[in-house]
């Protein structure tokens, strides 16, 4: 009986520990929906939720691949922003280039910077700190002399650039022939349900089952040790519940975002590029212990190279998303992002050492801060005291992962 009752008493403190963001997550969403009296489950709000959440999710998948290398991380990508969002609005709207165009420019100047920074921090071993600071201080004021110290605002009358611009990032999906045949009554008022987004619901959920399953006939097959048929698939129902439950709230509201397909795009890349790949796991391996990897023959330089140039690619995609969602963009675009996702990243479980973390943790990260930036909004606090409760939270993550880390062994 003793003997059972230590068991189960580690297995739920093993549970408790790798899904302590998780639950912490459900804990706060539930605390915010009843604080904001259920505001923040209607339709617009879920929907707005991944939308204004969108740079801070695509920002920390690379902000991810930095503090893997041994904590680092990059400074300059809230004024990179800036720099991308000035440059794509100058070129759209004073030069009225092609959208795809801007786009693609824009991606480069994104690239080439991560290779300046990446250069001299991998190559020439100046601390990614200092490097990153310098960088921070470098992209803001060219950000603001492009812009001329003014705002730049898209044009958005039809068939312009400026609209088709837009459009590329925040238009919703809509399939005519099965998005306006459906209506239903919500809270007194007649909505049309868009039926694409709670069909890729459906699809989606019905994926992760078969992936399950198929995963463990392999296993099987092989005579690998499995996990408990009955808690896996818990796991995957409880999960499937609540992408139909988002992808129903999506199908009120205006269906599924063109911006989420951006996000899930970058998400499932950094995913497989970290869990799946020989090159994914240098980054863990230098984050471990940089001298074994050299030794090893992994070329340490060039892995500070590609995660910074990575970083940087990504910090001007969200330049991108920022301008498009906002329709404008002024020098003070991109202020404090860099901690956002420095943020997610240590709140979703990466470890201020290097060495350890995950793309689906940050996930939760980024999810958790954007539930309380919108929770706190709908509620009227004032911002101010969305960056005490940020910074708590963060605190919090961080002593965790101390801690944690003093137990095994590796701090110090």
């Amino acid at each position: 009986m003793n003997t059972n009752t230590l068991f189960d008493r580690n297995k739920i403190k093993t549970l408790v520990k790798n899904y302590t963001m998780v639950i912490a997550l459900v804990v706060v969403f539930i605390f915010f929906s009843y604080w904001t009296e259920g505001r923040l489950l209607y339709a617009q709000n879920l929907s707005n939720l991944l939308i204004q959440n969108a740079y801070v999710l695509v920002l920390a998948c690379g902000m991810l691949m930095c503090i893997l290398t041994g904590g680092n991380i990059d400074l300059s990508v809230g004024s990179t922003v800036c720099l991308i969002g000035a440059i794509s609005a100058q070129m759209l709207t004073k030069h009225n280039m092609n959208p795809i165009a801007a786009i693609i420019i824009c991606l480069l100047i994104s690239i080439v910077i991560g290779m300046w920074q990446g250069f001299w921090i991998g190559y020439v071993h100046i601390p990614p700190f200092i490097c990153t600071l310098a960088g921070m201080f470098l992209f803001r004021g060219f950000g603001r002399a492009i812009l001329e110290s003014k705002t730049i605002a898209f044009q958005q009358t039809e068939g312009s650039n400026g609209k088709k611009f837009l459009d590329i990032f925040t238009s919703y999906i809509e399939v005519p022939s099965i998005d306006n045949s459906w209506k239903v009554m919500v809270d007194g008022k007649e909505v049309t349900v868009r039926l694409s987004a709670f069909i890729a619901g459906i699809a989606i959920a019905v994926a992760l089952i078969a992936i399950t399953v198929m995963k463990r006939a392999k296993k099987a097959k092989k005579g690998y040790k499995q996990e408990p048929i009955v808690s896996q698939f818990a796991k995957i129902i409880i999960i499937d519940v609540l992408i139909l439950a988002y992808s129903w709230k999506l199908a009120l509201y205006k269906g599924i975002p063109v911006m989420a397909l951006w996000v899930l795009a970058v998400v499932f890349i950094y995913a497989f590029i970290t869990s799946k790949t020989a090159f994914g796991r240098y980054f863990y391996a230098v984050g471990g212990n940089e001298k074994a990897t050299k030794l090893s023959g992994i070329d340490t330089k060039k892995v500070y190279f590609l995660a910074y140039t990575s970083m940087s690619l990504l910090a001007g995609l969200s330049g991108l998303l920022v301008a498009a969602r906002v329709g404008s963009v002024n020098g003070d675009t991109g202020n404090s992002f860099e901690m956002d996702a420095i943020g997610s990243c240590f709140i979703g479980g990466a470890s201020a050492y290097g060495g350890s973390g995950t793309v689906g943790g940050i996930m939760v990260g980024a999810i958790l801060l954007g539930v309380i930036n919108q929770g706190m909004s709908i509620k009227g606090l004032d911002n101010n005291w969305q960056y005490v409760v940020k910074g708590s939270v963060l605190l919090v993550a961080v002593i965790f992962d101390v801690v944690s880390n003093k137990k095994t062994g590796k701090a110090g």
